[in-house]
């Protein structure tokens, strides 16, 4: 399936007092790994919007495995594992420059009609540009 890398440098702002991500920054490094990959096959979230279609975070299993630091540069790779009727589920990776995994995730993301604000089916031009880009 799909899958991109987006490069991210670990700024004050995203550490706790000790200088060490914070835990919950990860899940903001991720967002921005699964834009960027959908952007990269010309999937843009805010003609989606336009279109009264969101996707929204519906599950999310994360494990860190090692602390990313203040100024470290990351790498957020980004793949789409598998998509159902009107879901996406991304794995997620995120390494230091030597190679180090840093922290994964699962995650399963819904696509959402803004204005019932219930589940709809993922849009058929966005699933055919997802699996030819496999």
């Amino acid at each position: 399936m799909l899958m991109s890398t987006l490069a991210i440098r670990v700024y004050y702002e995203d550490t706790d007092a000790g200088g060490v991500v914070y835990y919950a920054n990860y899940l903001k490094f991720f967002e921005r790994g699964r834009t960027e990959c959908l952007r990269e096959v010309n999937i843009e979230q805010d003609v989606l919007l336009a279109k009264n279609i969101a996707f929204m975070v519906k599950n999310v299993e994360m494990n860190i495995t090692k602390s990313a630091r203040f100024n470290q540069l990351l790498t957020v790779q980004t793949q789409i594992e598998s998509h159902r009727k009107a879901s996406l589920i991304f794995l997620q990776k995120i390494f230091n420059a030597q190679g180090e995994l840093i922290c994964e995730a699962k995650t399963l993301i819904a696509c959402v009609n803004l204005q019932k604000m219930k589940a709809v089916a993922i849009p058929t031009e966005m699933i055919e540009v997802i699996s030819c880009a496999s």
